[in-house]
């Protein structure tokens, strides 16, 4: 019996040890598990560039768990590499979530959490004051149905102005990576482009002016740029895992609300060594006064715009019943004792 009851003690000290993960209160998975993360090299992903550089996701996932990251220009290739198997999850915007809901049949992928609002905007040439300036010109977007792309054939539209996907119509728009696109800009090649930052400030820096700041199209300035995007098959697999990557985010998001300007410092130098050119560290404290980092998802912008891609030809009609998946993210909330957020 003596022996009996030292092996349930050692059981039981086991089982409390497997149940501490990372920081104190993480869950920790059962054995070695491999989490490849996509982001993008801008501003806009900021939470996931401070989650790695600062190690505020391997702190929180814990020494059983190896964080592969890869960058992407942006969602529609980040979806490709989820469906792929290439990435278990990534940071990506509104529009492509919902392409890749739709295409999986809202099998795929979840919603775990939001990240970041703002940071984009529509800059042109100075000579251009009115959307009627704007016929017969070349415009730039990421890439066709990514969440800027959307956002700048929907804004035309309203303002009786119609693309084809080709690159037609009243405004030709050409899809192009973001780097590239103040290249063309400089040179001539291009009038304007909708951008993420730090793009829309380098286009400002080269000539440009703002024609349009997308907070201002948005109800109290406030619409999901960024959220975080888990493969359905990864998250039932490990639970554990993205519950911890979600406490990472929100340490992350912390840090930089509590501390901006080292926040800047770090993302700054993360962006030289992926784009091979450092923000100018002036222009990324403007552009960062057009983001506001949070963990709230902000569903109803995700609806509209859906919505709006419905509208310029982007996408069939979709049912987004079930696209959150927000009980890891309301958890680790809860017990940091901070409000809970709704999809």
């Amino acid at each position: 019996m003596r022996n009996l009851a030292g092996v349930i003690a050692v059981a039981v000290a086991l089982a409390g040890l497997a149940a501490c993960g990372g920081k104190s209160g993480s869950a920790a998975p059962s054995g070695p598990v491999t989490l490849r993360l996509g982001y993008f090299p801008n501003l806009t992903h900021a939470t996931a560039v401070v989650g790695v550089k600062k190690n505020f996701f391997a702190e929180r996932l814990g020494g059983k768990v190896k964080l592969d990251t890869k960058t992407f220009n942006a969602g529609p290739e980040a979806v490709e590499a989820l469906f792929s198997g290439a990435v278990d999850a990534t940071y990506i915007g509104p529009n492509p979530t919902v392409n890749a809901w739709q295409k999986s049949k809202g099998q795929a992928v979840r919603v775990v959490a939001g990240a970041a609002s703002g940071g984009a905007a529509f800059v042109v040439k100075p000579g251009i004051t009115t959307p009627e300036q704007l016929k017969g010109k070349k415009i730039a977007s990421p890439q066709l149905g990514n969440t800027q792309d959307v956002a700048l054939r929907y804004w035309l539209k309203q303002h009786g102005l119609n693309t084809t996907k080709e690159g037609g119509g009243d405004v030709a728009i050409l899809p192009q990576a973001n780097p590239d696109t103040v290249t063309a800009f400089g040179t001539g090649a291009i009038d304007g482009a909708w951008v993420p930052e730090p793009y829309a400030s380098r286009l400002v820096k080269a000539g440009g002016k703002v024609l349009v700041d997308e907070r201002d199209l948005w109800p109290g300035g406030r619409f999901v740029v960024t959220n975080l995007l888990v493969s359905t098959k990864f998250l039932k697999a490990h639970p554990d895992v993205v519950k911890n990557l979600i406490a990472g985010q929100v340490d992350a998001n912390d840090f930089i609300n509590a501390n901006p300007a080292e926040a800047q410092q770090v993302v700054n130098a993360a962006l030289g060594e992926l784009s091979g050119k450092a923000p100018d560290p002036a222009q990324t404290a403007d552009a960062w006064k057009t983001l506001t980092f949070l963990n709230d998802p902000i569903a109803p912008s995700l609806r509209d715009g859906a919505k709006h891609a419905e509208e310029v030809g982007l996408l069939q009609p979709v049912d987004l019943t079930g696209i959150y998946d927000l009980g890891p993210l309301n958890a680790v909330l809860k017990a940091r004792g901070e409000q809970e957020v709704r999809a």
